[in-house]
């Protein structure tokens, strides 16, 4: 074998194994980050004609990946079991509203106790600003969601921000819906609710 055929199959291998190194950069995992559960809230906001509710739900768990300094992958898990009512003072009626909540009325909490978000996409809009979108799973119903939200790192800590407005009619989330009944009057609740969530996530 002549010295020029040597050549060409040493340029191969090389060659073979930078394509393969190169493989496995494309494929290789971003740094992977925790929710601080302690450090992280979700809270909720409902409105209807003759006033409003707002407090918090539960966070399950939540893992996020991040690819050139901006979140490529996301996981959020919300336990419904956990929601709380924050504006009504009188513990009997705060009960008893937290309860409807929990019921088939509105969440089927019993048959449905976690909620989810998987993020599909990300669009950067300016500084620290972001578009996500993701799959928003309710009740066992996924829809789409697209919301605006901020995300910075700091040292080992990722810390994000933002509000998902969800309409409810959308996870068969009925009561008082004037989607569902009419002539609801002074007693309709209005289907969109906001999810105002603050993440503090932890590098693996």
């Amino acid at each position: 074998m002549n010295v020029k055929v040597l050549k060409m199959k040493s340029m191969k291998r090389l060659i073979m194994v930078f394509v393969a190194v190169a493989g496995l950069a494309l494929v290789a995992p971003g740094a992977q980050y925790e929710v601080d559960q302690s450090r992280s809230s979700v809270k909720w906001n409902g409105k209807k004609v003759t006033g409003e509710h707002y407090g918090t739900i539960g966070l399950k768990s939540g893992t996020l990946e991040v690819k050139n300094n901006t979140i490529s992958a996301a996981t959020m898990v919300m336990d419904m079991q956990a929601i709380v009512c924050e504006d009504l003072t009188d513990a009997g009626i705060n009960a008893r509203l937290v309860g409807h909540l929990k019921s088939d009325d509105f969440f089927s909490v019993e048959k449905f106790p976690v909620s989810s978000f998987l993020l599909t996409k990300v669009v950067k809009v300016a500084g620290n600003e972001y578009d996500f979108t993701g799959n928003l799973t309710i009740k066992g119903i996924t829809h789409p969601v697209t919301f605006r939200a901020t995300a910075v790192t700091e040292g080992d800590l990722l810390r994000s921000s933002g509000k998902i407005v969800v309409n409810r009619a959308k996870y068969d989330v009925k009561y008082g819906s004037g989607s569902f009944f009419s002539g609801l009057g002074d007693k309709m609740i209005y289907d969109d609710f906001t999810l105002d969530f603050s993440l503090v996530a932890k590098k693996k």
